[in-house]
């Protein structure tokens, strides 16, 4: 299986690739409008009960085992999702970006927050299985969100990137076993 963005062949093709859940996923990228070449960090499943929802991956510019590694490159990431579960409505997917940011933010940094992360929760409809979800941090330009090969937008901040990170390697994240598996370990 590959994944296709911006109407491009990124995945299937790479002479170096990790498959996860017949998934394949590139060792390196460059995100468009930049000349940084980012690596693959680690990809795992997210799991809600017993259901598999999301193949996600995290790609960075240099190796990174710790959140606070992740936070300190201050250049380009990526966080893809690659959904496996039949359908997640959009409703869940924004009660998901909320409480992730809640419940990893102090409530004054959350307050700074929650205006952008409205604009960031409207950019958002109900997903299949098969639909790719990119979020990329591009300095200078803010968190681009990507559905399906659709430009959806950006929010502008790097604390808002840094904020969206915390949902996934935060101290409270969405789901450990993939927090764990995005760092480089084993999902």
């Amino acid at each position: 299986m590959c994944i296709r963005d911006r109407g491009l062949l990124l995945f299937g093709t790479a002479l170096h690739a990790r498959e996860f859940n017949q998934i394949e996923f590139p060792d390196l990228i460059t995100l468009a409008d930049t000349d940084t070449e980012l690596q693959l960090n680690g990809v795992g499943m997210r799991t809600k009960f017993v259901f598999d929802v999301y193949v996600g991956a995290l790609y960075t510019q240099a190796p990174a085992k710790t959140r606070d590694e992740v936070q300190s490159q201050k250049g380009p990431k990526r966080v893809l999702m690659h959904f496996v579960f039949d359908e997640v409505e959009a409703e869940k997917l924004v009660d998901g970006w909320t409480e992730g940011f809640e419940e990893n933010q102090s409530e004054e940094q959350f307050g700074k927050l929650s205006e952008r992360l409205e604009k960031f929760n409207t950019m958002f409809s109900t997903v299949k299985a098969g639909d790719v979800v990119l979020l990329d941090y591009v300095p200078a330009t803010g968190t681009l969100v990507t559905i399906r090969g659709e430009k959806k937008g950006v929010i502008k901040g790097e604390d808002f990137y840094a904020a969206l990170l915390d949902v996934w390697l935060g101290d409270e994240p969405a789901d450990d076993d993939l927090k764990q598996a995005m760092l480089g370990g084993e999902d």
